[in-house]
């Protein structure tokens, strides 16, 4: 039986890749895990000793370990295989009004495009649409991705954490 993996975590992970950010899906448990550069170097520099961090530090690093001494965890797409800016151009095809679409795609072009972007999708006021959109894309790829290494994934997309 395939290890099974929460899309909503692996979509979520995905959407906070940087340069200093990288994330990893154990192949055992399914767990997804995000380590930036800083806490690789602090793994590498300190030697198995996490005698003076607490128990969860601990536990985070002897697995940042694991992914740098074994195959146990894969890395997920970084943010160069997931093209955001497709992703992006995509949605100002979709867009129903050809004006605004139109709009969109010559606001995207060049330096500056994400942030001119941005600020589009508030002041037209489909932010909603866009971040709709952006997660069925991310959705997408971490399903090809999961299907594609021999993972079972549990469709949790829709599930919000509670805060009190």
């Amino acid at each position: 039986m395939a290890v099974v993996v929460s899309l909503r975590d692996f979509v979520d992970e995905m959407q906070t890749l940087s340069n200093e950010v990288r994330a990893y899906v154990s192949q055992s448990t399914g767990e997804v895990i995000s380590v930036t550069n800083d806490e690789f170097s602090i793994a590498e520099e300190n030697n198995g000793d996490w005698s003076e961090y607490d128990k969860l530090e601990q536990e985070f690093f002897l697995k940042v370990e694991k992914i740098v001494s074994s195959d146990e965890f894969l890395e997920l797409p970084n943010q160069y295989e997931i093209h955001e800016y497709e992703i992006m151009e995509r949605f100002c095809l979709s867009i129903s009004d050809e004006k605004i679409s139109g709009v969109f795609l010559d606001m995207i072009r060049g330096s500056g495009a994400f942030r001119r972007f941005k600020d589009l999708i508030y002041s037209y006021g489909i932010e909603k649409d866009w971040f709709r959109f952006k997660d069925e894309a991310y959705k997408e790829i971490a399903v090809s991705w999961l299907k594609s290494h021999g993972f079972d994934y549990a469709d949790d997309m829709n599930r919000r954490e509670k805060s009190f």
